[in-house]
């Protein structure tokens, strides 16, 4: 047999094993990477969810994934260990170059409501409604007229539109 006859078997065998060797390296780097995990570690599921471990077994890994929130997931399941850093950055928004400085000065530190009625604020001057409202030029004792600003449909153009037009989002039935 001649050499250049049998080069594309020899090639197609070599980048086969080349390959899977590649594969098994992979899948060692992996299992020593899950073998790393410990109570406390940042952790990133194959599905993307972060979660912290909370107990290491021999096949499963119980996550805490919301506070008081545990899950059960297998040890593949688990796509990466993240260092203390990258997870805090990640999931809590700490940025590791700023935590020295945050821990001197906490003023930067936003704060987070707890219920949605303390997101909405009283208009100028203190007072409780929109129709309370005066403008700069208007007498304190007196209380004139405050605009009311629509944000719907104006009633009036509504009444006047024939019937058969289509009116918000309204499809033919044809």
């Amino acid at each position: 047999m001649n050499i250049v006859t049998l080069l594309p078997f020899i090639v197609l065998i070599g980048a086969m094993f080349l390959m899977t060797r590649s594969a098994k390296n992979k899948q060692r780097q992996a299992a020593q990477m899950r073998d790393t995990m410990q109570p406390g570690t940042g952790v990133r599921t194959i599905g993307g969810m972060y979660a912290t471990v909370k107990e290491v077994h021999d096949d499963t890994v119980l996550l805490e994934v919301a506070p008081a929130v545990h899950a059960i997931y297998a040890k593949n399941a688990i796509g990466a260990v993240l260092s203390d850093a990258e997870y805090n950055h990640i999931v809590h928004g700490i940025d590791p170059d700023d935590s020295a400085d945050e821990a001197v000065d906490g003023a930067d530190t936003p704060v987070v409501p707890d219920d949605a009625s303390s997101l909405t604020t009283t208009p100028a001057g203190g007072a409780d409604s929109a129709d309370e409202v005066t403008t700069a030029g208007e007498p304190e004792g007196e209380k004139a007229d405050a605009k009311k600003i629509d944000l719907g449909k104006n009633d009036a153009d509504a009444a006047d539109a024939p019937e058969d037009e289509k009116r918000d989002g309204g499809a033919d039935a044809k």
